[in-house]
């Protein structure tokens, strides 16, 4: 529940976690920016957020994580981005209750983000059209259009360019060793893959697909390779989520997800959680 205050009575807005179910890296742009491919799914662990407009053009943000500097809070990036895109001299009290993993590949600073673009272009009767806040939403960052379309997507380019899919939502144990991996650091690294040729969606329902950052990532942090390494020896399709550090394996049944997270060293965080399809911002938007 919200704090008492002036987040008492607002609204609550999800921001909910996604998996990267496969990750091929297959060119590199001249601005410097990859080429991928990906499948977009969302699960049923989100963070919320609480929102509360001002006149003033000011903006207050808690809940911000320990030892997050204001310019990389994408929750603030984001308010200044929509704010300078409308021309709105208007501001916002923010409050964020954080449950996604920090550093862990599950998009918890790009699901605030688009949640933020999302609830303030409603709260402040802005009235911009999605495709406008995607696009504000890929300036903050690549995997922020997902979150703002709101559907398990098959992406490519940065990932911006999205096709809806309708795929399973199985149960997921998520392991998140206690590392933060850099995204930049990954995609920085010399032996990662570039070259991955294009495969369909159908190349992935028949089984194909892998995580081209795995072997960069896991070379930097033993903690990232001796967690995979458990889980692939108990069921080889196991996977890293975008650059890590969160690892993941899927389970009809969640029972069986939760016989294997049973046996986890008590070391390694984890959680269990069902893939979905439409993420819960949908819902709120339709609410709200």
């Amino acid at each position: 529940m919200p704090a008492a205050g002036p987040f008492t009575a607002s609204f609550a807005w999800p921001a909910p976690a996604k998996l990267n179910l496969f990750l091929h890296v297959t060119g590199r742009r001249a601005d410097g920016y990859h080429e991928l491919q990906t499948l977009f799914q969302f699960i049923d662990l989100h963070d919320t957020l609480y929102f509360v407009p001002r006149g003033d053009g000011e903006f207050t943000r808690s809940g911000a994580p320990q030892g997050l500097a204001e310019q990389d809070d994408l929750v603030l990036r984001a308010a200044r981005a929509i704010r300078r895109a409308s021309g709105a001299n208007l501001g916002a009290d923010i409050r964020v209750e954080k449950r996604i993993p920090l550093g862990a590949g599950l998009g918890g600073g790009s699901s605030n983000a688009a949640t933020t673009l999302i609830a303030l272009n409603r709260l402040w009767n802005l009235g911009l059209p999605n495709d406008e806040i995607a696009r504000i939403g890929l300036s903050l960052g690549a995997d922020v259009p997902v979150f703002v379309r709101g559907l398990a997507a098959w992406g490519e380019g940065v990932g911006e360019r999205l096709r809806p899919v309708v795929i399973d939502e199985p149960h997921y144990l998520v392991v998140t060793p206690p590392v933060a991996v850099s995204t930049a650091e990954i995609f920085r690294a010399p032996e990662l893959t570039r070259d991955h040729q294009p495969i369909e969606f159908a190349d992935f329902i028949a089984g194909h697909g892998r995580n081209d950052c795995e072997a960069a990532t896991c070379a930097r942090y033993p903690a990232v390779r001796e967690a995979l390494a458990w889980l692939r020896e108990r069921t080889p399709r196991a996977r890293m989520s975008g650059t890590g550090a969160s690892l993941f394996a899927a389970f009809a049944q969640r029972s069986d997800a939760e016989a294997l997270a049973a046996q986890l060293p008590s070391a390694w965080p984890h959680f269990i959680a069902q893939g979905r399809n439409r993420s819960p911002l949908l819902d709120a938007i339709a609410r709200s």
